[in-house]
């Protein structure tokens, strides 16, 4: 087992912390996780940046602490071009993102669970621009299933 500081520090030894060095980007689950921020009105946001040479979305991990509306920009700080595929109830959303450029999304997440993100372009996903949108939260009871209740850790 190693420590956060262990694994940094090994990543950064094998090369594998940067694009470019041993691995076209960062290897999945590399990144930083971030968390939303809840505005007065009972909305969300959050700033999602791809940093230059990294591929890889910083937060690669944003958590929100419940369901609901989520404002997101996205700032492009590389000197390729990219793009988010983000999820949302209803319809995804696409935003093009050219060198040193942002933009602003708005996602509804109503439930808990994992939501991932990614770069479709060219091959931005296997090099490692993907990440996920972590809701937290109990399922509402409408949407539970007719079963009896399940150990909780």
């Amino acid at each position: 087992m190693t420590t956060t500081q262990e694994r940094v520090d090994l990543l950064n030894e094998l090369g594998l912390d940067a694009q470019n060095k041993a691995a076209l980007g960062q290897v999945l689950g590399t990144g930083s996780i971030g968390k939303a921020t809840e505005r007065a009105d009972g909305r969300m946001e959050a700033t999602i940046r791809i940093r230059p040479d990294e591929i890889s979305w910083d937060p690669s991990i944003l958590v929100m602490p419940h369901g609901g509306d989520i404002e997101l920009e996205l700032v492009n700080d590389d000197l390729n071009t990219h793009c988010a595929l983000l999820p949302s109830n209803g319809d995804r959303k696409f935003i093009w993102l050219v060198n040193h450029s942002k933009g602003k999304a708005t996602l509804n997440l109503d439930g808990p669970g994992y939501y991932w993100f990614s770069s479709p372009t060219g091959n931005d996903e296997g090099r490692g621009l993907t990440g996920a949108i972590v809701v937290l939260g109990d399922v509402p009871p409408e949407a539970r299933l007719d079963r009896p209740d399940q150990p909780r850790p």
